[in-house]
């Protein structure tokens, strides 16, 4: 703990809010007695139990989603002093000192907004959707032990199966876009859900799912279905899109080697281009 964290009393969180989707955005403070050892969850806490800014106004209570608080669940993501991350492992002191004595918190920008901190991450599950992103099991009946895979295989894979879908690299991303949906009046869920998948057709998978598609691609059951994962790869919104800024590697939580992943998913995209071009 650094002298400056031992006399702080109090310091400033300086939250976006929206008070749900498609309404106008505005900044909210917030003054939180200080405490030691804080992450933006207790924070975040805390501010729920004050509901009142820093100016003494009476304010509705913020929003935002979590549930593991260990860096499992990816669902606490949020933008927090510019740059995305989990808000379950931020922890104050760290940011009080990279920001000034303050911390300022914005809902992830890729994706519809709920409310205040928590949004829609949605469009990363539909984009699983898209490459297949599992073993396909035709039935429940024992089988037996599938094919044996080898150490270096699992070695391989394993870092890939860590993802959480969590939505830092495709908010780290320059060439993944938003996609607004915003659910209109008298819309079923189902309906809009349609009308959100049809609004991504052809936009950016992204990182995640590609990464995804790679990890079931390797797999010696989850391969035989290859073909229809690079097929998604290779359509519109594939591979093709990525800049290769590698913004995603860099903000990985779980560190993922998501540039190999990409690399290694255009060498069987190419392949299996050609392969199509001589099979015709």
């Amino acid at each position: 703990m650094t002298a400056s964290a031992t006399q702080r009393q109090s310091f400033d969180v300086r939250i976006l809010r929206q008070a749900g989707p498609g309404q106008q955005s505005y900044w909210e403070t917030f003054r939180i007695p200080y405490e030691p050892n804080l992450n933006v969850i207790s924070v975040l806490q805390k501010i729920a139990t004050m509901a009142r800014t820093a100016e003494g106004k009476e304010t509705t209570p913020v929003a935002w989603d979590c549930n593991c608080l260990e860096e499992v669940c990816g669902a606490c993501t949020m933008v927090i002093n510019g740059r995305v991350r989990q808000s379950c492992s931020a922890l104050v002191d760290r940011l009080l000192e990279e920001h000034d004595g303050e911390i300022e918190l914005q809902p992830m920008t890729k994706f519809p907004v709920v409310r205040d901190l928590m949004v829609d991450r949605g469009r990363m599950f539909r984009a699983l959707e898209r490459v297949k992103a599992w073993v396909p099991v035709d039935d429940y009946y024992d089988r037996g032990a599938g094919p044996k895979e080898s150490q270096e295989s699992q070695e391989q894979r394993y870092p890939l199966s860590e993802c959480m879908t969590c939505g830092c690299c495709v908010e780290a991303c320059p060439q993944y876009l938003k996609v607004e949906a915003t659910r209109r009046p008298n819309e079923s869920i189902e309906e809009h859900e349609a009308r959100q998948t049809e609004a991504e057709q052809g936009k950016f998978l992204g990182a995640a799912p590609i990464s995804q598609a790679i990890l079931f691609n390797d797999h010696t059951t989850g391969g035989m279905i290859s073909d229809q994962r690079l097929e998604a790869l290779t359509s519109a919104g594939g591979i093709q899109v990525c800049g290769n800024s590698q913004n995603c590697v860099s903000v990985c939580p779980k560190e993922i080697p998501l540039t190999t992943s990409i690399a290694r998913a255009g060498r069987q995209a190419t392949w299996y281009s050609f392969k199509t071009i001589f099979d015709r």
